[in-house]
């Protein structure tokens, strides 16, 4: 196991290599566009007539935008079949408006997540026929909602096919698909099919990275280590994601004394430690009980100049909330206060919970107020915490009248 680490030559670079991020499409927008877009999706949503809607959408007067229609198919989220209704109106009826690349990928992802799968086949050939080359952004949407819908074989088809609609393959589009596969856990077909290809597109440290992540994440640690052995077989160089992923895979697995002389073993070696080493190993030790070394080592990472993060201080209070006490978690909380941080949602529904746990439901009311106060504002879960909370203690009245609360909108999405 600690081979691995002589492999690590301090210092390591700065430049950190990271797992490929699930697709995001989430962008500012201007104020005028996001209340053109409420309005015109409240007309969509409302309307039971396809012929006067069209006429409606048609108008000159609406300056039809890639920014604002991608903002209606959002809003649409949950509206499927209104959200394609709407695209194919602009599509087959608009004298001038065409699709954006961005917009076609909304709609194939909204017709995948329906699974009207030869919707998804004919858009793909609408965008050829528009000269609007599909990207490997759409082709990872369709491979992600293939797999969401238990269907692994037909995303890995689609991923094999890109050539065909003028999308070549290359090493990233490849380490997305297994990580695509590996996130869901079909970590055994991702294994095979990266064994099958990695030396058509030269697998690099985040291919095997993936891999490792993927058996750490079905808590098969045996096999990870069996991944990072061979990776530097091939001639590669674990990074500090490597360590990491696999300190987190021991922890997750129950490995708690595995994980730790991992951790011992990395700093022995001089391995650059970052913020995420340690709060795997505070977070890992807290679940496990482990209080006082959790803490100790909270304490070592102040000393030796590594900032916490606010995921930290999570990390730090959720383990005292669940192993310890409250009072000791709000300590923690207010604490990361004193040192300038400010608390997200998770840090506040953690000492709620953990008050709730404890039938201080005052108390965690106060801090639903102070979440309005720091403008994080409680959301949904917090809502579904305190609600089931005040049901359980037979306060139903109270709980009523918070779920009406949010009815209302009075929480943060």
């Amino acid at each position: 196991m600690f081979s691995l680490l002589s492999k690590l030559t301090p210092p390591l670079s700065k430049t950190a290599l990271h797992l490929p991020k699930s697709f995001s499409t989430t962008t500012p927008q201007p104020q005028n566009t996001t209340s053109a877009a409420a309005i015109l999706t409240g007309l969509i949503l409302t309307s039971t007539n396809p012929k006067s809607l069209t006429q409606s959408l048609l108008s000159p007067s609406i300056n039809w935008t890639p920014l604002l229609v991608d903002t209606i198919l959002k809003q649409l989220w949950n509206h499927g079949p209104k959200a394609l209704q709407f695209f194919h109106l602009l599509l087959h009826n608009h004298p001038t408006y065409i699709h954006s690349v961005s917009s076609f990928d909304h709609a194939i992802d909204i017709a995948a997540r329906l699974r009207h799968y030869a919707t998804v086949f004919t858009l793909l050939h609408r965008m050829r026929s528009l000269r609007l080359h599909p990207t490997p952004k759409t082709f990872a949407i369709i491979a992600e909602r293939y797999v969401a819908a238990g269907k692994p074989d037909k995303a890995l088809k689609i991923f094999l096919s890109m050539h065909e609609h003028g999308c070549f393959q290359d090493l990233h589009s490849f380490n997305t698909i297994l990580d695509v596969l590996c996130k869901a856990k079909r970590v055994e077909k991702a294994c095979n099919f990266f064994k099958v290809l990695r030396g058509k597109f030269k697998a690099d440290v985040i291919s095997y990275n993936i891999i490792a992540n993927g058996w750490c994440l079905i808590k098969r640690t045996n096999m990870a280590l069996e991944t990072l052995k061979e990776m530097v077989e091939k001639g590669l160089t674990p990074n500090l994601t490597t360590y990491n992923i696999m300190l987190k895979g021991y922890f997750r697995a129950g490995q708690i004394e595995e994980g730790w002389k991992f951790f011992l073993e990395m700093k022995k070696r001089k391995c650059e430690i970052d913020v995420v080493t340690y709060t795997t190993v505070v977070h890992g030790l807290g679940v496990a009980g482990e209080i006082k070394r959790a803490r100790k080592v909270f304490d070592e990472m102040v000393r030796e100049g590594v900032l916490p993060s606010v995921a930290t201080y999570n990390a730090l209070i959720q383990v005292l909330c669940k192993k310890d006490c409250v009072e000791n978690a709000i300590l923690v909380f207010e604490e990361m206060l004193r040192k300038g941080y400010v608390p997200n949602s998770t840090t506040y529904n953690v000492v709620i919970r953990g008050l709730c746990h404890k039938e201080q439901m005052d108390r965690a009311i106060e801090f639903m107020d102070k979440m309005r106060d720091d403008e994080c504002g409680p959301n949904v879960q917090t809502y579904n915490i305190v609600i089931r909370y005040f049901c359980d203690a037979g306060e139903i009245e109270k709980g009523l009248e918070l779920f009406q609360k949010m009815s209302c909108g009075d929480f943060v999405n």
